[in-house]
């Protein structure tokens, strides 16, 4: 979970209160689903005191700095929600019968995206900082907030990056483009020397450390002013005159780059909220583009996307227990930060008509995906403790599910061969599961609306799990045996619901002799420790070996397959070692 570290005296300034007790202190954050990890002793001067603060909640970028966190505690604490008038709105009604509402601003600077970048980092957003000189606890949490949004939010850079610039000595319009990396040269960041690109990649640490990003890219993004002066090189570093901020800088210019528009947006306006509520100016910046973005040409940024939701008063009550009215959930909402109002909503295809609230996300949020999360601010405004506790009506004796007791014992007999367990995250690209397998995507499951393009689909197959485990495995000492049980979900038109979601084991054996006989061999020791029969039968999948895998058959059911993996696709994933891999239906061997 993300960590931040805040100058005491600057957060109880933007809350505009503190608490008396570490203990009452403690009990507040949690309206942020926040955690008091440690402050410093009291030894420690007032004004360099910092608060180190553990937040549980990665949904909410907004947090993980001073600003943000401070902002929650503020609003629910009675304290005013500021107003953010430099936003430029989406273009689209409230709600889905409305006519079209919103405003583009116009601004005094632009930035120019040229076509050549389109490809290797597409989308960028900035804004101007001005108004006040930037001192050394500012220039601090600017740097935090910056690299946990990077890092974390972003990938590691790959998703979403920053860079500060000093106005003064920038000659707008600015210039985004794609060059090739062995063709420019400047002086970076740390360094007195001028370096190419690519030069950067190899010897300057911050090209050590994010040069995987860029390295196998034949163009290269850069920042420029009109003048051709570099600003930057995104993600890896900035220049050393442009872009090296100092304490004393009155005047800024943050941008913002990446590959997912919604994520570089939010992140901006995170950013320009935060510098809002230190009392800085903000001024917006457009952005043109030579292509088109989801965002239209023309994005005048900061920007507000996101898209109102609507929460019945019905869900309401199924998820609290407790009947609240459209009043105390908009005074609850309100407590958090979030706009709401009355509305009214008609079921898709009926005429039944839910009484209910639209919740308007604030311009620093983008974390209400469904009704669910609205529900949820709901209960943290109005307070946990505000909700009457009630027996159970019904009494149930535990106890282990049948697919729960074949799982267990398929683990022990995984661990009794020699493999290891492994865990893995059930939300993944296309490209991991589905181009690299070889794959026709006929089957997987997409999210409508994910965060970020790395966790659009749920994984049909623990196969793609495993290999990118042993994708980053090289270096350890063969053989490599990994397994894992777990939850895989696939679309099923036989299913009430059009998809399906199974129990399934998958193991993986990578050695320099692993071959068809050797799977062959640990199913049959699979099977023969869970006593059961199984039949084989030759199968086509396109990720294995023509002539080397076989489908599993359990009382005529087909629940699984194994063989040797497809050379391709181990090439797909940059693994130079034979596999094999084996995947079962766990809950069809239960109910058959």
């Amino acid at each position: 979970m993300p960590k931040i570290e805040v100058n005491e005296e600057l957060f109880y300034s933007l809350v505009g209160r503190n608490w008396d007790t570490r203990e009452r202190f403690e009990t507040a954050l949690t309206c942020a689903k926040a955690e008091l990890d440690a402050i410093d002793a009291e030894s420690v001067p007032v004004n360099e005191r910092l608060l180190k603060i553990e937040l549980n909640d990665t949904n909410r970028p907004d947090l993980w700095g001073t600003a943000g966190c401070a902002r929650q505690l503020r609003v629910y604490y009675g304290g005013k929600r500021n107003e953010y008038p430099f936003f430029s709105q989406k273009e689209t009604g409230k709600y889905a019968d409305d006519p079209l509402i919103g405003h583009r601003m116009e601004a005094a600077y632009t930035v120019k995206v040229q076509e050549s970048v389109q490809k290797v980092r597409p989308f960028l957003a900035g804004f101007i900082v001005s108004g006040k000189a930037v001192t050394d606890t500012s220039l601090r949490d600017m740097i935090q907030t910056q690299e946990k949004l990077a890092w974390n939010f972003g990938r590691k850079r790959r998703t979403v990056s920053m860079g500060l610039y000093r106005i003064a000595i920038i000659q707008w319009p600015i210039i985004y483009k794609g060059v090739d990396p062995d063709s420019v040269s400047f002086t970076p960041l740390q360094w007195d020397i001028p370096l190419t690109l690519r030069e950067i990649l190899k010897q300057h640490p911050k090209g050590k450390e994010y040069g995987f990003i860029q390295e196998h890219e034949p163009i290269h993004p850069l920042l420029v002013d009109s003048k051709g002066d570099i600003l930057s090189y995104p993600p890896i570093i900035n220049s050393a005159d442009l872009g090296a901020v100092q304490v004393g800088d009155t005047d800024l210019f943050i941008e913002l780059t990446g590959t997912d528009i919604e994520c570089v947006t939010l992140s901006a306006s995170i950013m320009a909220c935060d510098f809002a509520d230190q009392g800085y100016t903000i001024e917006p910046v457009n952005v043109e583009y030579e292509y088109d973005t989801p965002h239209g040409r023309k994005v005048t940024t900061p920007f507000y996307f996101q898209e109102p939701v609507f929460c019945s008063l019905a869900r309401v009550e199924k998820f609290l227990g407790e009947k609240l009215s459209a009043d105390e959930c908009i005074a609850a909402l309100s407590k958090m930060g979030v706009k709401a109002e009355k509305a009214t909503a008609a079921e898709r295809g009926e005429a039944t008509v839910r009484q209910g609230i639209y919740a308007f996300p604030p311009e620093y949020r983008n974390d209400f995906l469904h009704a669910a999360d609205v529900v949820e601010d709901v209960m943290i405004g109005r307070g946990l403790s505000t909700f009457a506790p009630t027996r159970p009506s019904e009494f149930t004796i535990g106890r282990l599910s049948p697919i729960t007791i074949l799982s267990r014992k398929v683990k022990e007999i995984l661990v009794g061969m020699g493999y290891q367990e492994m865990v893995f995250n059930y939300l993944g690209s296309k490209r991991d599961f589905v181009d690299k397998m070889l794959g026709d995507g006929a089957k997987i499951i997409k999210i409508t609306n994910p965060m970020t393009e790395n966790y659009e689909y749920v994984r049909d197959s623990i196969l793609a799990s495993l290999l990118i485990s042993e994708s980053m495995s090289g270096n350890a000492i063969f053989p490599h045996r990994i397994f894992e049980t777990g939850k895989v979900a696939y679309r099923n038109p036989a299913d009430d619901h059009g998809t399906s979601t199974r129990q399934f084991l998958g193991f993986l054996t990578a050695d320099k002799d692993a071959n068809f006989n050797m799977i062959s061999a640990q199913i049959q020791t699979l099977f023969y420790y869970l006593s059961h029969e199984y039949v084989v039968e030759p199968s086509a999948a396109p990720h294995f070996i023509a002539g080397r895998a076989a489908n599993v058959l359990f009382k005529d059911v087909k629940i699984g397959i194994f063989g040797e993996i497809h050379p391709q696709v181990l090439e797909n994933w940059g693994i130079t070692t034979p596999c094999v891999a084996a995947e079962i239906d766990l809950d069809t061997m239960v109910i058959s």
